[in-house]
């Protein structure tokens, strides 16, 4: 199986951009987060976050993301159930999402995007986020529009937990890794 190196040495071998790259970082990081409290292989679910939308710069059409990539992670060995978590997380892929790190990826992948806006607009970026703020601005549907607050209540429902507590979770994993996500305060 690659290494994480390989992963990461694939993923910038594909992904140029510094906002693709730090929306990655950012679910590799919630990705993280749950494998830990989950008990789960981390190396794996840091890989599955990482490589989600590796191929996204290059091919972003339906008909073109996540496949492209699936099909080289799988030409490079990479173990099917990243393959299929990725697969998932695309609601038009077809694939279901049976697996728990399946799951939560698709959980996360919307969520860290937004929790990304939410920093953004704060002076101290992750550093002292509370779940409140994001959930206010979650109502607002002006504030980054682009996000699907569908997914992110059907990724809750799917995951088990309640909106709030997965906000926390998804906060705290991406605090612990605000230096590389360029979220820490400066």
């Amino acid at each position: 199986m690659p290494t994480y190196d390989d992963a990461l040495a694939l993923f910038h071998e594909w992904t140029r951009t510094d906002s693709l790259r730090r929306h990655a970082y950012a679910v590799e990081a919630a990705m993280e987060y749950y494998a830990r409290t989950f008990g789960e292989d981390v190396a794996l679910w840091r890989m599955t976050g990482l490589l989600h939308d590796m191929d996204y710069e290059k091919h972003p059409s339906l008909e073109e993301h996540p496949f492209v990539g699936t099909a080289v992670l799988r030409e490079q060995g990479y173990p099917e159930a990243l393959i299929e978590a990725i697969l998932g997380h695309a609601t038009y892929s077809g694939v279901p999402r049976t697996t728990r790190m399946a799951k939560t990826l698709f959980a996360v992948d919307e969520l860290a995007g937004f929790i990304t806006a939410v920093a953004y607009v704060r002076p101290t970026k992750l550093e002292g986020m509370a779940v409140k703020s994001v959930k206010k601005k979650l109502k607002d549907k002006a504030f980054a529009a682009a996000v699907s607050r569908e997914d992110i209540q059907q990724g809750v429902e799917e995951l088990g937990l309640d909106l709030d507590a997965h906000i926390a979770n998804v906060i705290a994993g991406m605090q612990a890794r605000a230096d590389r996500l360029g979220l820490d305060t400066p």
